[in-house]
């Protein structure tokens, strides 16, 4: 269903205000980074670090004020949002709706940068729908309100909407927010088995370290660190870019990072 792009920043920026003598603030400060194709990249950090800054500038709701994206090696800003919009797919942090729709027309929705204005829906789209209903695990749900499903349910409909976008790269902002834990290993699990080069927003740094191939760490919009987990989780980092003392262990059964947390001291 997807054909996995290469996606990459070239020194991105992204800086508000500065007009009519204002100082501005830089959001995103010269920050690059590469996901190969199919992998599952971890953009991590505290609240303000610039993570949904960044991954807007890549979906291209905002605009970089510096640098480039560049996909398949392309610059994007050189393509029409419609033309994006076929191979960036986006799930929100925020998927309420106050529409009163099915699952299924929410999932349809994600036809639309293959379709014309009001173009109606084909047997194929029914099909490419229908598909990735029964690949997140959502096909008994086409027919339910979106509006009253479950945290779970719903993010498996938007990684379905997403889905029949067909897109080569999957962009998630913090995914497993407000879902309890099942939920959260759930979604993660499927992101990572989708066959999509997926970049991801989380503050949880052990589902982190466990779904993600490689981590990209920021710190007040600049990029502070990057690597495999297991060389990027260390005490020292999170005692700078958190605040927080911590132990990092090797879980013995998963052979991933896990943080423990450590109260401040009295």
């Amino acid at each position: 269903m997807s054909n996995p792009a290469v996606l990459s920043t070239e020194s991105l920026s992204y800086r508000v205000g500065g007009e009519s003598g204002k100082s501005g603030k830089t959001l995103v400060d010269d920050v690059t980074l590469h996901a190969a194709q199919g992998e599952t990249i971890g953009l991590v950090g505290p609240n303000g670090s610039g993570k949904t800054t960044l991954l807007r500038c890549v979906y291209g709701t905002l605009t970089p004020t510096g640098g480039r994206v560049l996909l398949d090696g392309d610059d994007l800003a050189a393509r029409s949002a419609k033309d994006r919009a076929r191979r960036i797919a986006t799930v929100p942090q925020d998927g309420h709706t106050g529409f009163e729709l099915t699952v299924r027309q929410i999932v349809a929705m994600g036809r639309s940068p293959h379709k014309r204005f009001w173009e109606a829906d084909t047997a194929e789209d029914e099909r490419l729908v229908l598909a990735a209903l029964e690949r997140v695990g959502a096909d008994g749900l086409a027919h339910r309100v979106f509006a009253g499903l479950s945290g779970g349910e719903r993010q498996r409909a938007l990684v379905a909407r997403a889905l029949v976008q067909q897109p080569g790269v999957l962009v998630l902002d913090e995914p497993t927010n407000h879902l309890d834990i099942r939920y959260q290993l759930e979604i993660l699990a499927l992101v990572r088995d989708l066959g999509t080069t997926n970049l991801l927003a989380l503050h949880d740094l052990n589902l982190a370290a466990y779904y993600c191939d490689r981590l990209y760490v920021l710190d007040a919009g600049r990029l502070v660190a990057s690597g495999p987990p297991k060389e990027v989780l260390t005490s020292e980092l999170l005692a700078e870019v958190y605040g927080v003392t911590a132990e990092v262990s090797v879980h013995p059964a998963t052979g991933a990072p896990t943080v423990t947390y450590l109260p401040p001291s009295t």
